[in-house]
């Protein structure tokens, strides 16, 4: 039997993991932050809950962007926490396998 398309590894385990994956890619494109940079936050962000073997998850590349976002004045640490927030109470409100949409969660949208 050979392997199908359906058989390959995927790159990304959720859609928001491929999403903080293109904005850093677009984020270095546009030459607003460098190749060193993203290693020492990255590296940062890694250090404190990981073996020095254990690879990065899009948790610690998220950690980062968050940090490279408020560094380069992009979104605010504020704006940055309230959407996170705001993310966590959407999912919490939202029923197993459908869509998460911030706009469901319950709590102050003032910050969407």
């Amino acid at each position: 039997m050979s392997a199908t398309s359906c058989d390959a590894p995927r790159p990304f385990a959720e859609p928001w993991e491929a999403q903080v994956f293109a904005i850093v890619v677009a984020l270095q494109d546009a030459g607003i932050v460098g190749t060193a940079e993203w290693a020492e936050v990255l590296g940062a962000a890694i250090r404190p809950t990981a073996a020095p073997e254990a690879p990065a998850d899009y948790a610690h590349w998220l950690a980062a962007l968050e940090v490279i976002l408020d560094r380069h004045r992009i979104a605010d640490r504020a704006a940055i926490d309230g959407r996170r927030d705001a993310f966590l109470r959407a999912a919490e409100a939202t029923p197993h396998g459908q869509p998460i949409l911030l706009e469901n969660g319950p709590g102050p949208a003032d910050h969407l």
